[in-house]
């Protein structure tokens, strides 16, 4: 289990009471924030705290002591100026880590110059996720660390793969790619893969590296002749 940490949800529509649900099954702390009494109300008996408050008010953040909490989630819907104006007083209040939603690419820009630590578009966001795994299917989950780097979990399938130890198949210097986990088609994990390793039929391999090199290699391991 995650060790518990303490979050704020400001706003509570669909996308902020689902963030706070997944929070509650962690076992995390959470507060909930909303200007409507009906949202909160309901929520009051799932979260740790749930607070009628507007979310442009300083003075009302800053007795909730908003500036401690580890992470705060700024989940405002369409009132972008009412989103724009948490995120900012969130950070002078001394908020570390604050992620917000985005209506759009132009309310996305504002949010980060406005200093928000990570912003999302989550319509936008599971559309890209959907036609990349429906392009590249042997591809099971991936996570982008930065521009550069993305971990990506693929199905090796190809039956050149089976049987050679990860020293033999070379994936750093044939695919640019370093492999970090092998999980077996029984659920076996193997964090911490040595040379001699050997790959097994429906193993999937946890991989660290470009995109591109990453997407290279998916193609290969589809390969069956």
């Amino acid at each position: 289990m995650a060790s518990k940490e303490s979050y704020a949800v400001i706003g509570i529509g669909q996308f902020g009471a689902a963030i706070c649900e997944s929070l509650v099954e962690a076992g995390q702390e959470v507060l909930a924030i909303d200007s409507n009494p009906e949202v909160v109300n309901e929520l009051a008996g799932t979260v740790m705290r749930a607070v009628i408050a507007d979310a442009q008010d300083e003075d009302a953040l800053r007795e909730l002591d908003i500036g401690n909490f580890d992470h705060i989630y700024i989940s405002i819907g369409k009132n972008v100026e009412a989103s724009i104006m948490a995120t900012l007083i969130a950070k002078d209040l001394g908020a570390a880590d604050v992620i917000c939603r985005a209506e759009n690419v132009n309310h996305a820009r504002v949010l980060e110059r406005v200093g928000a630590d990570m912003v999302v578009r989550p319509e936008h966001d599971i559309a890209k996720r959907l036609v990349f795994q429906q392009l590249n299917p042997n591809m099971v989950d991936y996570v982008t660390l930065s521009r550069e780097v993305t971990l990506a979990e693929i199905d090796i399938n190809n039956p050149k793969f089976y049987g050679k130890t990860l020293d033999e198949l070379d994936f750093r210097n044939r695919f640019r790619v370093n492999v970090i986990i092998i999980v077996s088609e029984d659920e076996e994990i193997n964090q911490m893969p040595q040379a001699d390793d050997v790959i097994r039929p429906h193993d999937k391999v946890t991989v660290v590296g470009n995109i591109n090199d990453i997407k290279r290699l998916n193609r290969i391991v589809r390969e069956h002749k």
